[in-house]
């Protein structure tokens, strides 16, 4: 797993009291040890959990060793990142991002 400050791991066991129990919105981000993307895109989130983790709460979830997860919610790519509000996937984006645009991005959501 890409470690990143601020950002926790969850996995198929914790996924519903982490990601569909929270009181506040959650990123999730599908991600692979082999994705490269995923690389570039793990500092981006570290930073936003850093500055918005009142507002937003950063996660990741190994699309590899967490399949359940990953089939439930029909992640073909990685990194897939997908919001959660109220215990449903209200967005969801492929790909790797620059911060700014992320944000922008959010910004419905936050």
């Amino acid at each position: 797993m890409i470690r990143t400050d601020n950002v926790r791991e969850v996995t198929d066991a914790d996924f519903a009291a982490e990601v569909l129990g929270a009181d506040l919105p959650v990123l999730v981000q599908f991600t692979a040890e082999w994705c490269g993307p995923c690389r570039q895109l793990a500092p981006v989130l570290g930073a936003i959990a850093a500055e918005e983790g009142d507002r937003i709460k950063i996660v990741q979830i190994d699309v590899d060793r967490n399949p359940e997860t990953t089939i439930r919610y029909a992640v073909m790519a990685t990194p897939t990142l997908m919001v959660f509000r109220g215990g449903e996937p209200v967005k969801s984006m492929v790909g790797a991002r620059p911060k700014r645009r992320l944000l922008q991005e959010l910004d419905d959501v936050l």
